[in-house]
């Protein structure tokens, strides 16, 4: 059967460095020799490869970006008008101001906003604006946050510049060294920790994700506001991937408790490129006494898009209907681990739940059940993004599907190699280098 994405990539590895943009989308990162690679077209929850071969996807559906699910009338249709309208200018789209009064009004706390069209655009931009206001450079962080060197200053953790506790396996070579000891982490629900930074360091911004795998201890979140607020530090919760998924706005909100900036993106233009930093007024006019401007963040198609994107959520509450879909996969796995007696774990907002089995050949058991899937017609592996596009009889066919392949895996667990039923080698399971 021919794979015209797996010789699409092949060729990638020869003029772009790791073959893509995004490592979350490498062939590496799902199957290495299998994987299709490549799109030819997205629609509802469902994906086409340059072959033609039509997927259901229960994966990431754009890494978290399509919550509406791929191509959204109502969301094109603005798009499509902005086009026609002229999507760049001279003179600024009015759009932005919408949008940015829009935000606001969910967000209650805050007063001000500033665009960008990437997320570890918009979290440069709120460290920026965060170091300015709080006239102090250190940072504590808990979380991911992007690709840009305040963030992965984090990993010069030795004279070595090997990897600290920090994305395990990521040597950030190309970061000055000179940056070590700027960017300090804590882990989640240990305020021990952050308590610790705090007595030890001058910590000018707290930059944090409110949740991510696992949910807050009780009063952790309102504890790291009570030591910010004490010590004049800026709080910033990274909220790019939780934004939008279980509330209507920032996943904070369900827990009152207010940073002084907040970031969104994925969600926040279904697949267009819009990004946004939100904060106090007190904080954010800090960004006139520094510099941060960028050409393509004036276009308009971003904040069209996330206007209607808005509009479409509040309407279907589709932050509600995903985390049920959500929460009905987590249970679904869960009786499947029961009956195949698997050692799994079910983790992360619902609504971008994922799994892992623990054994030794895990990465070989993720690689195996992408590689059956893929046969069955799904893009799948062990996390779950659900769109308000998929149906009762999508999420069914997925696990008609899926019972098999775990029944697999517990045979190797017994004792069958799992080598024998790979068609290939094993995913990666992080930063490995591609060769």
């Amino acid at each position: 059967m021919s794979n015209s994405g797996q010789a699409l990539w092949k060729r990638a590895r020869y003029v772009i460095p790791g073959g893509g943009m995004l490592l979350s989308k490498r062939t590496e990162m799902f199957h290495p020799e299998l994987w299709p690679a490549y799109f030819s077209g997205a629609k509802g929850c469902r994906v086409w490869d340059l072959d033609g071969r039509e997927y259901i996807d229960m994966s990431l559906m754009g890494v978290g970006t399509n919550s509406l699910g791929y191509g959204h009338p109502e969301v094109d249709v603005a798009v499509m008008a902005a086009v026609q309208a002229g999507n760049m200018s001279s003179l600024n789209c009015p759009e932005e101001v919408y949008l940015a009064e829009r935000l606001v009004g969910l967000h209650p706390w805050s007063d001000m906003v500033r665009f960008a069209r990437s997320g570890g655009e918009a979290n440069a931009v709120a460290i920026r604006i965060g170091r300015a206001a709080s006239g102090r450079d250190k940072v504590a962080v808990c979380g991911y946050h992007g690709w840009h060197d305040w963030y992965l200053s984090a990993n010069l953790a030795d004279d070595k510049g090997l990897d600290g506790h920090l994305l395990p396996g990521l040597e950030p070579r190309g970061v000055p060294r000179d940056l070590i000891g700027s960017v300090l982490t804590f882990t989640y629900n240990r305020i021990d920790e952050l308590e610790t930074l705090v007595a030890q360091h001058d910590i000018g911004v707290i930059k944090m994700e409110v949740s991510r795998n696992h949910r807050p201890n009780e009063g952790f979140l309102q504890r790291v506001r009570e030591i910010a607020t004490s010590k004049n530090i800026v709080l910033i919760f990274d909220e790019c991937t939780s934004g939008f998924r279980e509330t209507f706005g920032g996943l904070h909100l369900k827990y009152g408790v207010n940073p002084d900036m907040a970031v969104f993106g994925k969600a926040l233009g279904n697949g267009y490129a819009i990004t946004a930093v939100i904060g106090r007024r007190a904080v954010m006019e800090a960004a006139q006494t520094t510099f941060i401007s960028s050409t393509f963040w004036t276009e308009r198609i971003g904040p069209a898009a996330a206007l209607k994107t808005l509009d479409v959520m509040e309407r279907c509450e589709s932050w509600v209907v995903n985390t049920r879909k959500g929460e009905r996969i987590g249970e679904r796995w869960t009786a499947l681990a029961g009956k195949f007696r698997l050692p799994m774990e079910v983790s992360g907002l619902p609504s971008m739940i994922g799994f892992t089995i623990e054994s030794h050949d895990w990465l070989k058991y993720k690689t195996l059940i992408t590689q059956e899937m893929l046969k069955a017609g799904f893009l799948a592996s062990n996390a779950c993004y659900p769109s308000i596009q998929h149906q009762d009889s999508d999420i069914d066919a997925y696990f008609d599907a899926l019972e098999p392949v775990l029944a697999l895996v517990r045979d190797c667990e017994d004792g069958r190699p799992v080598d024998e039923l790979l068609d290939g080698p094993p995913c990666h399971g992080g930063f490995r280098r591609l060769s």
